[in-house]
């Protein structure tokens, strides 16, 4: 069954786009927060299991993200994080599971810090510390600006994008084909700019995550290569640091692992929302 597409007004005339899939209405829902220059659609796969299983779930697609409104104001992680406590008000929800993968784990960190959650989980990221990896702004700005690939030829995208993830489903290459706009010529655009990208970055940069202050149970799902002990390291350390958390880690998945492995990760997230209520 198709999500329905909810428009929520978060302030300043800005609404975002809700993927919304039903459940019953005395289960915890789950809200679903992309990565950085991402979108909502990524988290179909798991959404619909979460849904399947009696749960509501609620995919949030972020400023200039997906098909939410572009403001020329609002990008760093604070905003982000009141604009999803905003959706949580708005849709009347109850204490939620949040999930947030990549940057959006760092969301959801910040979230969990001031707002009333349920639980956590955090996909690859939540524990992202730009100081830590770079010895100045300068290097991690370097390092991290996106191409400049606005009126390229959209032409190919899919096929690339298949060949980069063959063991990838359709509808997640379709989705991972939707983070770009294409025009009417057949260009790609950025929905993202690239300076609301940066401008993410320098507040990645600027606020790194204070995983002390997540009070509630969080899952952790790091996607790890193999022999890769300084990430394991590195996510041991973040989960001693908050009082609840458990690790399951995903060996060799990608990044991207929500689209990669949805049924793993919603079977990981239905034993999270168990124990944690």
């Amino acid at each position: 069954m198709e999500p329905a597409a909810l428009r929520v007004p978060v302030g300043d005339g800005v609404r975002l786009h809700v993927r919304s899939w039903l459940g019953d209405a005395d289960r915890v829902p789950f809200v679903l927060v992309h990565g950085l220059s991402s979108n909502a659609r990524l988290w179909d796969g798991v959404a619909a299991r979460l849904s399947a299983a009696g749960h509501q779930a609620y995919a949030v697609d972020l400023r200039s993200h997906g098909a939410s409104d572009q403001p020329p104001t609002g990008y760093d992680t604070a905003t982000a994080a009141t604009d999803v406590a905003t959706v949580i008000q708005r849709l009347d929800l109850p204490p939620a599971v949040v999930v947030g993968q990549s940057w959006g784990g760092n969301v959801v960190v910040a979230l969990a810090a001031s707002g009333d959650v349920r639980a956590v989980a955090l996909v690859d990221g939540g524990w992202i510390d730009l100081r830590a990896q770079f010895d100045s702004w300068e290097a991690c700005e370097r390092r991290l600006r996106p191409a400049d690939i606005d009126g390229m030829p959209a032409a190919g995208m899919r096929e690339h994008m298949r060949r980069a993830h063959p063991d990838w489903e359709d509808w997640a290459i379709d989705a991972t084909v939707a983070n770009l706009a294409v025009d009417d010529a057949g260009l790609v655009r950025r929905r993202l700019s690239i300076p609301a990208h940066m401008s993410i970055v320098r507040s990645m940069w600027d606020d790194p995550p204070v995983l002390s202050l997540v009070r509630v149970p969080a899952l952790l799902v790091p996607a790890i290569a193999a022999n890769d002990g300084r990430k394991r390291a590195l996510v041991a350390a973040a989960a001693a640091r908050m009082p609840a958390a458990t690790v399951r880690e995903y060996l060799g998945a990608d990044h991207d692992l929500h689209a990669q492995q949805p049924k793993r990760l919603a079977a990981d997230l239905l034993m999270h929302v168990a124990t944690a209520t």
